[in-house]
């Protein structure tokens, strides 16, 4: 048997990063098993689905690596299929007209809260006589269509991560609606777990993956399968990601979907590589791994039943190993766009060799991309601001002649384009001025980077050079020794 796997998103919103995880589980599974991943658009909600959530979705999974076999497949587009299946239903006798209308169910619904009943369907309209379902048509009331679920029968699957279930039918609140707004010559509007059930058949899906809030449809679908005579998949069902305060991950969070993700500055492997973990443990306890090595060892036997806690410290810890990882061409291209939006002067042809050097220089410090604009500022900048403890420095005597010694250097020609030329007119300066070399390389850290702390001096010095900003730097640091 060829694995055929689905993830199936709605359109309703962004891409959420739990979507983004049973997606990745699917994945996972269909490239260990040399199967296929399929996807598909649940978009049978019109009045809430939007054609760029179905590209925030498209973009979110291809950004991830996550690419699809086949699809993707939009359900609004195969409405027909879904509307041959209610009509086998039907003439079957496993489903009906149900013409309830609101205020009926509400005061149904009321009766049974009285009772302290759970609230569920009574099954009321599921024996009508074709008279009685003409009086209704008559008076105009709207239908739904309601597949059977004897409340005797119980449903059993083995899930691949939790064991054997079991679920009553009496606990599924009666009989299901499968499609809304039908009237006598109409099926109407095909709900979700009819339309994933006729998908699943159609495109012959042999697992289906997805979190633990889907059980109690899972109960509801097996039953599906069953009437519509299709094979039963294998189901697998997935914990939850949760927030510190052990609670379903949602928008009231903040950040969950993966295009904030992406614009907070994560990198698409490490949040590939943190969402694998959310949920499923490595054999041989690596925590740091391509999507590949995952694909080759992923089981659901190492995935866990309890729910996952979303953990941005370790997030943060994995995109800093990739973003240390990457070579200084690939961090360029990842930095440019950071500094397009901070509105810094660069020529990204041009100045390549010059950005790829501070790439080089920041990327050691980052742990996520957008601190690269804070981290760079002053190297776009002819002029820095000056710190208290940086004035201080500039202001020692001895200094002001330090500068004007490595000043006059630089106007008369002096080339600093390796490191080593940087140290020999340091040590020469040194001699001439007969100080220590302390003194000067706190001096000259003062003088070009306005502080007493920050990145490589030297690294910095040779950035800095080649646009000419040392000497306006150190000419300024001049006017400061004599306040």
């Amino acid at each position: 048997m060829s694995v055929r796997v689905r993830i199936a998103p709605s359109p309703t919103g962004s891409l959420h990063i739990g979507t983004a995880r049973t997606a990745l589980f699917n994945w996972l599974f269909a490239r260990h098993q040399g199967g296929q991943f399929i996807l598909r658009i649940e978009d049978t909600d019109q009045s809430r689905s939007r054609p760029e959530f179905t590209q925030n979705i498209l973009e979110g999974l291809q950004w991830l690596g996550l690419n699809w076999d086949e699809g993707p497949f939009f359900q609004s587009k195969r409405l027909d299929l879904y509307r041959q299946a209610i009509q086998t239903l039907l003439d079957q006798g496993l489903a009906y007209r149900a013409y309830d209308t609101p205020e009926e169910l509400e005061a149904m619904r009321e009766a049974q809260k009285a009772k302290n009943l759970a609230p569920r369907y009574d099954n009321r309209h599921r024996n009508l006589t074709p008279e009685q379902q003409a009086a209704f048509e008559a008076e105009g009331r709207p239908a739904v269509v309601r597949f059977k679920i004897e409340d005797d029968r119980v449903i059993t699957w083995n899930d691949l991560v939790r064991g054997r279930m079991t679920w009553q039918a009496s606990d599924l609140g009666g009989d299901m609606v499968i499609a809304r707004a039908a009237t006598a010559t109409d099926i109407g509007q095909p709900l979700y777990n009819l339309a994933v059930v006729v998908d699943d058949q159609d495109m012959a899906i042999t697992h289906v993956i997805r979190g633990e809030d889907h059980i109690a449809n899972t109960a509801k679908q097996i039953l599906l399968y069953e009437a519509l005579g299709a094979a039963v998949p294998e189901f697998a069902h997935t914990p939850l990601i949760l927030n510190t305060a052990g609670q379903k991950l949602s928008k009231r969070d903040g950040v969950t979907s993966i295009s904030d993700f992406q614009q907070m500055g994560f990198t698409a492997p490490a949040l590939a590589n943190y969402m694998t973990l959310l949920g499923w443990s490595p054999p041989d306890a690596e925590e740091l791994f391509t999507l590949a090595d995952a694909a080759e060892k992923f089981s659901f036997d190492r995935v866990n039943k309890a729910g996952a806690k979303f953990d941005w410290d370790k997030l943060d810890w994995l995109n800093s190993q990739y973003l240390h990882q990457l070579s200084a061409n690939n961090l360029t291209d990842s930095l440019i766009p950071y500094w397009r939006e901070a509105k810094y002067s660069f020529d990204p042809e041009t100045d390549r060799p010059w950005l790829e050097q501070l790439a080089a220089l920041v990327g050691p410090s980052l742990t996520r991309l957008p601190e690269a604009v804070g981290l760079s500022r002053f190297f776009f900048t002819p002029t820095v601001e000056f710190s208290d403890a940086a004035k201080t420095q500039v202001q020692q005597a001895g200094v002001a002649e330090i500068l004007q010694a490595i000043l006059a250097a630089l106007k008369a020609g002096e080339s600093l384009t390796q490191a080593d030329a940087v140290k020999a007119l340091v040590t020469q300066v040194t001699k001439a001025q007969g100080v220590k070399k302390g003194l000067v390389m706190r001096s000259l850290r003062a003088a070009l980077m306005g502080d007493m702390q920050g990145p490589d001096l030297v690294d910095s010095w040779l950035i800095l050079h080649q646009r000419g900003f040392d000497q306006t730097r150190f000419e300024y640091a001049l006017t400061l020794c004599s306040e």
